[in-house]
């Protein structure tokens, strides 16, 4: 089930999705719209600590990374996916098969 979490700061984006990266299990995982809701990034906690980076946006692919590598890959996709954006709306997700769902408009 996801639910939203808040609009972010794009400035404390990045800490804020490896701290809940850090508290989730897998394969649960964070999605960041876009304002519009029309650009997406999601990133999901696999096993063995691997994490599956997904980008629907101006750039459609799918990344697997170690750890280690997942903040600078997660800075290089806020940074093109979210290049004039302020704030991010972050959503929590419980599997990758939530992706196919849209989020409502209230």
């Amino acid at each position: 089930m996801s639910f939203v979490m808040a609009l972010i700061s794009i400035e404390s984006l990045r800490p804020h999705v490896l701290r809940l990266l850090a508290k989730v299990d897998p394969p649960a995982g964070v999605e960041l719209l876009s304002f519009k809701r029309d650009r997406r990034v999601a990133v999901f906690r696999l096993p063995e600590e691997r994490y599956l980076l997904v980008e629907q946006g101006f750039t459609r692919q799918e990344c697997s990374v170690d750890a280690s590598g997942l903040s600078r890959l997660l800075k290089a996709t806020i940074k093109r996916e979210f290049p004039r954006s302020h704030k991010v709306r972050v959503f929590k997700i419980s599997s990758p098969e939530e992706l196919i769902k849209t989020h409502p408009r209230k």
